[in-house]
């Protein structure tokens, strides 16, 4: 996928990430990865600017927990206002998407 288009998305990915649960940013590019069949990789220099601006906005928080290998892990999660944000992502994707497959089949 088109860098451009995955910048364009990530909040997306990473709100429907954590709809499933709490999880560390490592944690959040493995399932985007393995949720994608390996098409889509997020770096850490997008996520974790990602990941802050969406605490700044309320739509997610963090909170510091031990790791699968015991080590201190910065654990996010979605907030009530993320899971309405994520709603609305997706309604709008799913339309986006719809407009654009219209719009190849017509052409």
């Amino acid at each position: 996928m088109a860098r451009d288009t995955l910048q364009g998305t990530l909040d997306l990915l990473v709100l429907k990430t954590l709809a499933r649960g709490p999880e560390h940013g490592y944690g959040i590019t493995c399932h985007i990865l393995a949720a994608s069949d390996h098409q889509l990789r997020v770096e850490e220099g997008s996520l974790y600017p990602a990941l802050h601006r969406m605490e700044a906005s309320g739509l997610i928080k963090s909170e510091w927990k031990p790791s699968e290998n015991s080590r201190r892990a910065r654990y996010y999660s979605l907030t009530k206002a993320g899971g309405k944000r994520l709603s609305q992502e997706v309604k709008t994707w799913r339309q986006h998407t719809a407009a654009v497959a219209a719009f190849l089949d017509f052409a």
